[in-house]
């Protein structure tokens, strides 16, 4: 299988209470190469692009302002299925329902405050990617 990539962000919850390192040593673990990684304060131009789906619902102010409260790590993977199993790794996204052993149930508090974002399926990891990398800041190893 030809390795693909995915966008990872570090949410805001990560970022403060300091458990960076911890997910991204799982994802290491996993046989997960990391081709890319920086952290960026979301502007509110870049979140409504980025979550162009659900910027007409009622709760999307309260995700900008937590998703643009600190700084986020992005973080581009690669590797085998890394979509599939990354997502399989962080577990659903409402934290309370995550099953165990799952980084969103160790580390996740609920629907919103749930470690991570993961690509969805191989264009949204494109698209996503290409939203917060240039080519020169991804390194093919």
């Amino acid at each position: 299988m030809e390795p693909q990539q995915s966008l990872i962000l570090l949410k805001p919850d990560a970022v403060e209470k300091k458990f960076l390192g911890k997910v991204l040593s799982r994802f290491e673990e996993a046989d997960f190469k990391i081709i890319g990684c920086k952290m960026i304060h979301l502007h509110k131009d870049l979140l409504r692009e980025h979550y162009a789906h659900i910027a007409d619902k009622p709760f999307y102010p309260e995700v900008e302002d937590f998703m643009g409260s600190t700084p986020v790590l992005a973080v581009v993977l690669e590797g085998a299925d890394v979509i599939a199993k990354v997502r399989e790794m962080l577990g659903v996204t409402d934290s309370r329902k995550a099953a165990p052993g799952t980084i969103r149930n160790e580390f996740g508090v609920d629907q919103m405050i749930n470690v991570a974002h993961a690509s969805d399926s191989p264009e949204a990891a494109d698209a996503e990617v290409k939203r917060f990398f240039t080519e020169a800041e991804l390194f093919m190893y």
